[in-house]
Parts: structure tokens; C-alpha cells; sequence
């Protein structure tokens, strides 16, 4: 959630910065360089911010997968964690 809101701040900045310049352009032309212009420096500039978020997504998609693993355990009758195997020996 942070990174989306610092590149919707850098993109208003930009658009703003764009904006205000005295060009005879479209304003349509001046926001796609405001789009570029942003995503440009959300590379260098939110390079912490972008590898939070990676991590972040990667834990939860991990997370979803061991509770998708343990549901289908848990259906298949295998709910006590591979012990039954063990016991019988």
C-alpha cells in the first residue's frame, strides 16, 4: 500500500511539475511525460519501498500455499501431519 501511494505521489508531482511549465503541448502530451517521468524515478527512488512490497506479496502467496496444502491434507484425511505412517510402524 505504501509503494502505490509514494508512485501515485511521485505521478502527482510530476503532473503538477509538467503542468506548470509553459509548453505549447497538449496537456494530454505533458501527462505522459508525467507518467515516464515518474516511473522513472519510482525505479531509483522507491527501490526500498519496491522490495518490501516483493517480499510482503512473496510471504503472503507462501502463506496462502501452506494453508491450501493443509486444507488438502485435511480433506484427504491426512490432518494429523504424516504421524499415522509413523505410528504404524
Amino acid at each position: 500500500m505504501k509503494y502505490t501511494l509514494a508512485r501515485l505521489g511521485l505521478f502527482g508531482l510530476a503532473a503538477l511539475v509538467m503542468l506548470s511549465i509553459p509548453l505549447d503541448v497538449s496537456v494530454l502530451l505533458k501527462l505522459m511525460i508525467a507518467v515516464i517521468v515518474s516511473a522513472v524515478a519510482a525505479f531509483f527512488l522507491l527501490r526500498g519501498l519496491r522490495e518490501e512490497a516483493s517480499v510482503q506479496a512473496v510471504g503472503m502467496a507462501q502463506k496462502r500455499a501452506d494453508n491450501k496444502e493443509r486444507l488438502r491434507a485435511a480433506l484427504n484425511g491426512d490432518d494429523d501431519g504424516g504421524e499415522s505412517a509413523t505410528k504404524s510402524d
